[in-house]
């Protein structure tokens, strides 16, 4: 199909729930995309942060291809090899003392505030309940992760919404402890917050909250939705804060490309969801599994710190670039926020770049860049020259 059959077959049937940008995508290899007609465009975006292994990655499709063939569901009332392989594994490189395996990231994150409730009954009784997050994060796409979202521009149509969320300003203790109150069960934070603009959270207020929820025995949950699976150039971002979360939520990169999600949990809250409190049909698919195993594999401590300087070198190259709409840039590893100064919109930057063969994101009022982790020097490059041709 040409890209124009697609786009109007797309438009035809499927809901128009997307603001998409003009593109059609047919293939990719490394970091790069093309349409039907063999356009050729630098990704910025990988899937919003979910092919951390690019495109034709070899491993990743001949995994895949060998677990279709060999087992392609039956449900988590079996045991599986894959998930049983990938849970020892992120268990053991972040310290966690289980997992929950779900499909996406609302439903992670839905299982974090299922775990903090419970968790808070099983130990309080009724009451302690509320959940504390952070103005300007978002958390999903469900009707209770939308009102945990600290913004209010999420909080309309879906009436009613789940009750027992406050919102506090993030960096600031003093205004979270000033929200807080005897029915608080856990504090939810992104540590980077990714839709919010690409604001990463300062080390002394993540370390302070940290042991003020141990104080008050709340439970510390870490939305690693879009930061986890060496997004930030860690495993997972709180490694780069010197922390363990109670629990973490995980999504995106975590097969690949495959839909896969879940929740770490530690020591204390790995009995706080038994049978019948929490499931999902297609959760630790073998599939998925078996994917998300070829990641850990590839992200290895050594690749982790190429991550850190593949960020560090695209932000150096964007801020020399010296570009009369963008600002400072910001971040950890390859997930990147860029400024865009008064004057600018990042829409129709991004509109600008898209057409001239570079896709990236917005993210607030700036713009947000998620490599595929494996991009290279040449692609990186590319992309900067692509900016430059376009926005001087």
């Amino acid at each position: 199909m040409t890209s124009q059959e697609i786009k109007n077959l797309t438009h035809q049937y499927i809901m128009n729930t997307y603001g998409r940008f003009p593109v059609a995508v047919d293939h990719g290899e490394g970091a790069r995309l093309y349409d039907p007609e063999g356009r050729e465009y630098i990704d910025f975006t990988s899937g919003i942060g979910v092919t951390d292994l690019g495109y034709g990655f070899q491993p990743w499709a001949d995994a895949v291809a060998a677990q279709a063939k060999k087992l392609n569901h039956v449900s988590n009332l079996f045991y599986t090899e894959p998930a049983a392989r990938l849970a020892e594994i992120l268990c053991k490189r972040t310290g966690e003392s289980c997992v929950f395996f779900a499909n996406g990231g609302g439903e992670a994150n839905e299982g974090l505030i299922k775990l903090a409730r419970k968790y808070s009954f099983d130990r309080y009784g009724q009451g302690r309940s509320t959940i504390i997050t952070l103005k300007n994060s978002f958390h999903g796409r469900t009707v209770t992760t939308l009102k945990a979202t600290g913004q209010d521009v999420f909080h309309n149509y879906f009436f009613p919404f789940t009750e027992g969320f406050r919102y506090a300003a993030a960096n600031d203790l003093a205004a979270l402890e000033e929200a807080a109150g005897d029915d608080v069960c856990a504090v939810m934070v992104e540590l980077v917050q990714g839709e919010g603009g690409v604001l990463p959270l300062e080390q002394d207020y993540v370390k302070a909250l940290s042991e003020l929820c141990a104080e008050k025995d709340w439970l510390l949950l870490a939305d690693e939705v879009q930061t986890g699976v060496g997004r930030t150039g860690t495993l997972f971002a709180f490694q780069q804060y010197g922390i363990l979360p109670d629990a973490v939520s995980f999504a995106k990169g975590i097969a690949g490309g495959l839909p896969m999600s879940g929740v770490l949990a530690n020591e204390k809250c790995r009995d706080v969801l038994g049978p019948g409190t929490h499931a999902t049909t297609f959760g630790a698919n073998p599939v998925c599994a078996a994917a998300g195993l070829v990641v850990q594999e590839t992200l290895s401590d050594a690749f982790l710190e190429e991550v850190k300087s593949k960020g560090a070198y695209l932000r150096a190259g964007i801020e020399s670039l010296n570009l009369p709409c963008f600002g400072k840039t910001r971040g950890l590893g390859l997930m990147i926020g860029i400024e865009v100064k008064d004057g600018f919109t990042n829409k129709d930057i991004a509109n600008r770049l898209i057409e001239s063969g570079l896709l990236v994101l917005t993210a607030g009022a700036g713009m947000r860049l998620l490599p595929p982790l494996v991009i290279t020097k040449e692609e990186m490059d590319r992309g900067l020259e692509i900016m430059r041709k376009t926005l001087s």
